[in-house]
């Protein structure tokens, strides 16, 4: 789906786990443009209350949060029966190397650097709710 359609009943839920306002709106409009179902979550805890209600097909997971490490809520996500095969994606600004190894290493499917590449953005998205894993080392 491209362009400004509105979700259907069937688009792909995808919640996004992001302290940064700017970062969420950027984010939630792009998803939305793509006609996905865009669920919001401020904090680690805002992101656990929302789990209890819904399960989204795909997490998209700032981590640095200000009540949680990111890596932590991913871990304590994956002991979760319903989240333990759900694709879960850091959105992080870390560059160092070994960045992407931590976050894989604590659960993530995968790793989407900030700035966000707004052209490449929604096919990285969607390999990911298709079921694209990243394996290996840092790159």
């Amino acid at each position: 789906m491209i362009g400004n359609e509105a979700p259907t009943p069937d688009a792909s839920h995808i919640l996004v786990v992001e302290d940064n306002e700017l970062n969420m709106e950027l984010v939630r409009d792009i998803l939305r443009a793509y006609g996905y179902r865009v669920g919001e979550a401020f904090n680690g805890q805002a992101c656990l209350n929302y789990l209890e209600q819904e399960i989204p097909d795909l997490i998209l997971m700032d981590l640095q949060l200000p009540d949680v490490n990111g890596y932590t809520l991913v871990q304590k996500l994956r002991t979760d029966v319903r989240c333990q095969t759900l694709p879960i994606v850091a959105v992080t600004a870390f560059a160092m190397k070994g960045d992407r190894e931590k976050a894989m290493n604590a659960g993530c499917t995968g790793v989407i650097m900030k700035p966000i590449d707004t052209r490449a953005f929604p096919r990285q998205v969607e390999a990911y709710l298709r079921g694209f894993s990243e394996q290996g080392p840092d790159t």
